[in-house]
């Protein structure tokens, strides 16, 4: 579908599964990390499944929920540092090699008048040094932002300071992404080409929710 996306001052995305092919990339690094860390194949797994359910959520929540609730450990310091650098160094050279999303320039040439805003339940270190080395950090004019804030505070954040002017559209592919932009009081599509949301077509469906296959759909005339 054709969306008119003239009337927008703000474009706001989703990275995983938006932005980048990076959703699998994810989801082989929860598990890999777990196993690293000890846990056996069904931990691990009800890792993996947690995460997939929580479709951008920051990792700092689906580890310390991997401690507490699937190893029954406390959540210290000292495990949360190891997991999350296990994490970093398992995604970082795949996240530099993903797939882009296919007609990512154009759609920034055809809403050349508008501002672009990466939000992700990424950590926003490593996504401001990934999106310059990957040359794409220009393209967020109005910035990059990540964990440890989830996008809640951020849409709100960035709302509240004026750098999200509004009328502002948000293009995601998980159910949260779809409740942040309903709180945040932005317009929302569900870009379903990579998404792990499990019946998607279902949930869109029942939500009246516009759907996408890729950016390059977005297009305006």
């Amino acid at each position: 579908m054709s969306l008119d996306l003239k009337k927008y001052k703000t474009l706001v995305f989703d990275c995983d599964g938006v932005v980048l092919d990076s959703n699998q990339l994810k989801t082989e690094a929860y598990y890999s990390v777990a196993v690293g860390f000890g846990a056996n194949h069904e931990q691990a797994q009800a890792l993996v499944d947690y995460h997939v359910r929580l479709g951008g959520i920051s990792r700092f929540i689906k580890f310390r929920y991997f401690l507490e609730e699937i190893l029954h450990q406390s959540v210290t310091d000292d495990a949360m540092a190891e997991l999350l650098e296990s994490f970093a160094e398992e995604i970082h050279r795949g996240l530099l090699a993903c797939e882009m999303a296919p007609g990512l320039m154009d759609l920034r040439e055809a809403t050349r008048d508008a501002r672009w805003m990466l939000v992700s339940g990424g950590d926003q270190t490593e996504l401001r040094t990934l999106f310059a080395e990957r040359d794409i950090d220009g393209l967020f004019d109005a910035g990059i932002f990540g964990s440890p804030d989830n996008k809640d505070v951020i849409l709100e954040r960035e709302g509240a300071d004026g750098n999200l002017a509004k009328p502002a559209i948000f293009f995601g592919d998980s159910r949260y992404d779809h409740e942040a932009a309903i709180r945040a009081e932005v317009d929302f599509v569900f870009v379903s080409q990579w998404t792990e949301l499990q019946n998607w077509q279902a949930y869109c469906s029942e939500h009246k929710i516009s759907v996408i296959e890729k950016l390059s759909d977005a297009y305006c005339d």
